[in-house]
């Protein structure tokens, strides 16, 4: 076995070995006062600039990856993991990865894709565990797709809405989401146009930068129109990198930084999304998703499978994925059902891909002690952009995740809805978030974007090509901070982008 790296925890005091988490492993109790006060103040944010932190350089605390930089690093387990434990998380990776074909098929536990879907793989929006993109021009989208919903249209509609049960109103035809792809015999729904605008913005030092203004359109729709009041919102496919480590941060310290009516009168009203938790049966916190629409890896994870792939799980039991009763032949397609569970992802091949992407290892930050990273990591508490994307959290102990449990993590992230204005703005409702409310992305990993996915496009549709324009779409609660970014010399604003790239 490996000798195992070795990371001294600033909250417990003693030296952590992978996969030996002693403390995180006894009884599960209430904090005391002392240990809520070393929390309190391990995560307390920086007030000095002149050297890294204590442990900064460990983005996921003891489960940080320390890898070589290039494609793969995105794909490598938490570092707290036994070897043990490695093999279901290679077992995972290989699901993840898996080709889905259509039923029946041979290959019986590769069969039952569609009949509709996005990607014959969940590693085909992922690539490499990263981040997706916008399609090229005249290539169809992989790793993009657009959301639908529409307003309730009776009592009933609305009383869902209102309950939470439901997070939004599909379209009657085409479902939650565009389909752009089916297997042979039946027709994809659509696709997605993007036409762009190109937007100029002034910086104080006189310098140009262009922003790209996204219009989205479904065209060559196979199944009629989309309904009249039918909303479209673009998605990429984020990295999944650290999943598991913000699904152990506890929901109290979540919800301690929302404020949904501004009663500090900061000008940031962070809120929580509540979403209807389908196997425990009530609401949870939304920590998922672009707009946090999902609360727990395994819905997000079977979701997923239903709405990109086509495939039923235990929690997404439907085996014709998303085709709608109007679809009528889509749902009489042949199914890859398991003989014995009546779903094409056993439990047991949906528990691996949620432990896989539960445990993708964050890996760790560079240049740390670098001045230029240093003056940028000031400009980024000053900006105020550490009133959303929060640095620093502990998290629960947990016996049943002792990968995660425990770990002094830098997501840089609240996991909170704020409203971004107008610009970003896809007038979409899903449960509590409005059309112009978005969650705040975590930060960690972002500078290693271009090596993993091979660009450097961001935001929920890809619109931004770099960093800084991503910075210059802020509005809402963000526009101050925005426009201190706009008003900062050429050589703040590369500290502050360095800074970034060091994530």
């Amino acid at each position: 076995m490996p000798r195992l790296r070795r990371h001294h925890h600033p909250v417990l005091g003693l030296a952590i070995g992978a996969g030996l988490l002693a403390a995180a492993m006894a009884p599960l109790s209430a904090a005391s006062p002392a240990e809520k006060a070393r929390i309190a103040a391990v995560v307390k944010p920086a007030t000095s600039f002149d050297e890294a932190e204590k442990f900064e350089v460990n983005q996921a605390g003891g489960a940080t990856v320390h890898k070589p930089l290039n494609t793969s690093v995105f794909s490598h387990p938490s570092g707290t993991m036994s070897f043990e434990k490695q093999l279901d998380f290679r077992v995972g990776d290989g699901i993840f990865r898996k080709i889905w074909v259509s039923a029946p098929s041979s290959t019986l536990s590769s069969d039952g894709l569609g009949p509709l879907f996005n990607s014959r793989s969940c590693q085909g929006c992922h690539l490499k565990d990263g981040r997706g993109s916008p399609p090229a021009e005249n290539e169809a989208a992989v790793s993009m797709f657009l959301r639908l919903s529409i307003p309730a249209q009776d009592a009933a509609q609305q009383a869902l809405l209102d309950s939470h049960r439901v997070s939004i109103i599909a379209d009657p035809v085409y479902g939650t989401q565009l389909q752009n792809f089916a297997i042979q015999g039946h027709e994809p729904e659509g696709e997605m146009k993007i036409a762009y605008e190109e937007i100029p913005v002034t910086l104080s030092d006189g310098a140009v930068v262009t922003l790209r203004k996204p219009t989205y359109s479904a065209e060559n729709l196979k199944y009629g129109p989309l309904h009249p009041g039918a909303m479209l919102s673009p998605r990429v496919a984020p990295p999944m990198i650290g999943m598991g480590l913000l699904e152990a941060v506890a929901e109290a310290d979540i919800l301690s930084w929302a404020d949904p009516d501004d009663k500090d009168g900061d000008g940031i009203s962070g809120r929580a999304n509540r979403i209807w938790d389908v196997e425990k049966g009530e609401l949870a916190l939304g920590r998922f998703g672009w707009k946090a629409g999902e609360p727990n890896m395994a819905q997000q994870v079977s979701h997923a499978f239903a709405g990109d792939i086509g495939l039923s799980s235990y929690l997404t039991p439907t085996s014709w994925g998303e085709c709608t009763e109007p679809q009528k032949i889509c749902r009489e397609a042949p199914t890859g059902d398991d003989e014995a569970e009546g779903v094409e992802v056993t439990r047991q091949m949906m528990d691996l891909v949620v432990f896989y992407s539960r445990n993708l290892g964050v890996p760790a930050r560079r240049d740390v002690d670098d001045p230029t990273v240093l003056r940028g990591k000031q400009m980024f508490y000053e900006t105020g952009c550490t009133a959303c994307h929060r640095p620093k959290f502990v998290t629960q102990r947990l016996k049943d995740m002792p990968e995660q449990s425990f770990q002094l993590i830098w997501p840089y992230t609240d996991m909170l809805l704020h409203d971004m204005g107008e610009g970003l703005a896809d007038g979409r409702p899903e449960s509590v978030a409005t059309g112009s409310e978005w969650r705040t992305p975590p930060l960690w990993g972002i500078g290693l974007t271009e090596i993993v996915s091979g660009h450097t496009n961001f935001l929920h549709d890809g619109r931004a090509r770099n960093l800084l324009e991503a910075i210059l779409w802020h509005g809402g609660e963000a526009e101050p901070a925005k426009q201190r970014v706009v008003e900062m010399s050429k050589d703040e604003r590369d500290a502050l982008l360095a800074f970034l790239n060091s994530l």
